[in-house]
């Protein structure tokens, strides 16, 4: 697994998509370490991944067993790609300097806008629990299921003074069924 720089911010090499153990992740690639130590630093171990050419998301170099990073590729996008473990993928690496990590929903970009509170305490949340949150409303097929995802996660942080609360929040999320 030979990584070539593309660029000075862009590497590209070939991995083998490997079952995980790990209860988190089903399936990842390994990364080389030199492309690691270029591409991370203590502030962010965010990047933008781009697989066979077709698939860009962003993610993370993760750890794995004996601390050789890897990086996660969840079933959607398998699928998407036709990838199945043992299959060779061909990556491109780049570091993702984005604000969240995750694309802000202009949804909730707009409910910020609005409320200063909600804004105030989504962006007193740590990283990662901002990115859940920017997940679970990006994940809403419809504009108006994103409006309705943002304004339950707003209103569940204010009802809780900033904390989350998964089980409560999940029950929340739920569409409400609607009376025949």
């Amino acid at each position: 697994m030979k990584a070539k720089a593309s660029s000075k911010n862009e590497f590209r090499f070939s991995s083998i998509l490997e079952r995980s153990t790990n209860k988190l992740w089903g399936v990842h690639f390994r990364v080389p370490v030199d492309v690691e130590k270029k591409l991370i630093d203590k502030k962010s171990r965010r990047v933008i991944c781009t697989l066979n050419g077709k698939e860009e998301y962003q993610c993370a170099i993760l750890h794995y067993r004996t601390r050789l990073p890897v990086i996660s590729v969840n079933t959607g996008l398998r699928k998407k790609l036709r990838l199945d473990f043992g299959s060779e993928v061909d990556v491109v690496l780049k570091r993702d300097s984005s604000e969240y990590g995750l694309p802000l929903p202009e949804e909730l970009r707009e409910l910020f806008r609005q409320d200063k509170e909600g804004s105030e305490l989504f962006h007193a949340l740590t990283r990662g629990k901002q990115r859940t949150l920017l997940y679970i409303i990006g994940q809403g097929k419809s504009t108006d299921r994103r409006i309705e995802r943002s304004l339950v996660i707003v209103q569940h942080l204010k009802t809780n003074k900033g904390k989350i609360d998964y089980k409560k929040l999940s029950q929340s999320l739920r569409p409400q069924r609607r009376l025949a």
